[in-house]
């Protein structure tokens, strides 16, 4: 029998989420403080994470995998809308350009080895990746938009999702489809766990990239930014 999956993954998460909403670089980038040189490192990032997952899905769902298969979703898809960015941020020649973080190389590693060991792992990164640019992808384009003063859309194309019209609509379904996977709850609890697992890959791209950021706004601002934020963090998780 299915299990609830997309609410135990929710409800498995929060901490994660949380966490990773507190880090130094998702602080001042929720508060405005972003630069194009850290922002162009962030997508060079995150382009080698979501086309190993892409490619691996892509492959998995070529060899009829009975679960992974659910979750091809092309309408999610983000590495073509990265190469756009890539292109807008570093130019025709944006391939011989760009340095990944060795954060990003480990992930890219991780997704490529369950792919072949425990491909049902994936749905934990895809959970994680997908459905957190889908639901706070508009407003972090909004900040990245006016913070970088970029007119028009270029450069922030990894935010459009332009094949979905009804963001909500297509959230119930993804979790409707999470909820009927063939898995056990042992399973379950796996996906649970990776997707933690997921949680702490970002979160160690973005401390990479809080060195970067302190290079750019200064030690000094950068400490001010990210205290008051742990501050207000610790007072709401107390009262």
């Amino acid at each position: 029998m299915p299990v609830a999956l997309a609410t135990q993954l929710r409800e498995g998460t929060k901490k994660s989420h949380t966490m990773a909403e507190n880090t130094g670089f998702v602080s001042c980038f929720l508060k405005g403080v972003v630069d194009k040189s850290t922002y162009r490192k962030l997508i060079a990032d995150l382009y080698v994470v979501y086309l190993a997952m892409e490619d691996e899905i892509s492959r998995l769902v070529q060899e009829n995998h009975p679960v992974v298969s659910f979750i091809d979703f092309e309408e999610l898809n983000r590495a073509d809308s990265l190469k756009e960015d890539l292109s807008f941020y570093f130019g025709e020649n944006w391939e011989k350009l760009i340095h990944v973080s060795s954060s990003a190389q480990a992930y890219e590693e991780r997704i490529k080895n369950i792919a072949v060991t425990q491909p049902e792992l994936l749905i934990g990164h895809h959970y994680t990746r997908y459905i957190g640019d889908l639901s706070g992808g508009q407003i972090l384009r909004r900040i990245a938009k006016k913070a970088m003063n970029i007119s028009g859309s270029s450069g922030l194309k990894f935010y459009d999702f332009e094949m979905i019209q009804d963001t909500k609509e297509f959230k119930l379904n993804y979790s409707k489809v999470l909820n009927s996977l063939p898995i056990d709850q042992e399973m379950a609890d796996l996906i649970v766990d990776e997707a933690n697992l997921a949680f702490k890959y970002n979160m160690d791209m973005f401390k990479e990239l809080e060195g970067n950021l302190i290079t750019v706004i200064g030690k000094l601002f950068f400490s001010l930014l990210t205290r008051n934020s742990r501050v207000g963090s610790t007072e709401s998780s107390s009262t």
